[in-house]
């Protein structure tokens, strides 16, 4: 795969911050809008300035910590699962690489939904019948889902990112001695890790967007506490607006954290 030329990636950035004023003034116009009186855009429901409005606003932001927790969960057993599934596939033994395929396109044809339903409903029933009484709660239902779901494609990024590794490692690594496991985690895994890197943040991204739907069996993250609030003021225009927002503002973050750490890995350097 040919590689993005850093000037497109400059041009980019330069008509973010180009247009990173327009963005600013649009959302305090939005916001702007808090002070309208009842029955107009209703932005009241939100505004910090009255106390019904700052209630709804520390009621959607403790949403953050359920949300955070549940994609950090996720990501680390997507990670986990990921590898495991990764390697075997890669075996040059059919049988070994078998079960790692059939997994993988089975994982990616089950859309998030029905898969959540799935796992919340109907795997205690599947435990209990194996003589195991473990309930599952909607935040363990929602991050088994998220990991499953994701593991598929964080094992193609790891193994895109091994073969991407000269084979000449992989043998220099064999000619002093070392083998497949061995091979792996002193020579290939960290020279994969800074180019497989960026790809792995964006489905740590996705992992946190697809959190909203943890909301369906009743988890209180940020978008279940916006439909709470939604149900109560009736104002969903509003309250999704700021869930927008919130959701934005955790993403920002998250891809400067992502940024900063490519550079002390050197995973931005060709």
């Amino acid at each position: 795969m040919q590689a993005v030329p850093r000037t497109n990636i400059a041009t980019l950035m330069d008509f973010i911050l180009k247009y990173k004023t327009l963005f600013i003034i649009s959302v305090l116009l939005l916001l702007a809008g808090c002070s309208s009186p009842p029955g107009t855009w209703g932005w009241y429901v939100i505004d910090p300035t009255t106390k019904g409005g700052w209630n709804n606003i520390r009621f959607l932001l403790s949403g953050f910590s359920a949300t955070i927790m549940l994609s950090v969960l996720a990501a680390i057993l997507s990670i986990i699962i990921g590898l495991v599934v990764a390697l075997p596939g890669m075996s040059q033994n059919r049988l070994i690489r078998l079960p790692s395929r059939i997994y993988i396109e089975f994982i990616r044809a089950v859309p998030l939904l029905p898969m959540l339903f799935w796992v919340f409903y109907g795997l205690p029933v599947i435990l209990k019948s194996l003589g195991l009484n473990i309930p599952i709660d909607p935040f363990w239902g929602a991050a088994i889902t998220l990991a499953i779901s994701d593991s598929a494609f964080t094992a193609e990024i790891y193994r895109a990112g091994i073969q991407s590794i000269e084979k000449g490692q992989t043998e220099a690594a064999r000619t002093v001695g070392l083998n497949y496991f061995q091979t792996m985690r002193y020579v290939v895994l960290p020279q994969a890790l800074r180019r497989i890197l960026p790809p792995l943040a964006n489905q740590f991204i996705y992992i946190v967007k697809m959190s909203a739907f943890a909301s369906v069996i009743g988890m209180q993250e940020l978008t279940r506490r916006a439909n709470e609030v939604v149900v109560s003021e009736y104002r969903p225009l509003e309250i999704y607006s700021l869930l927008i927002l919130e959701y934005l503002v955790l993403v920002l973050i998250i891809s400067s954290g992502v940024r900063w750490l490519e550079r002390r890995m050197g995973s931005d350097q060709r």
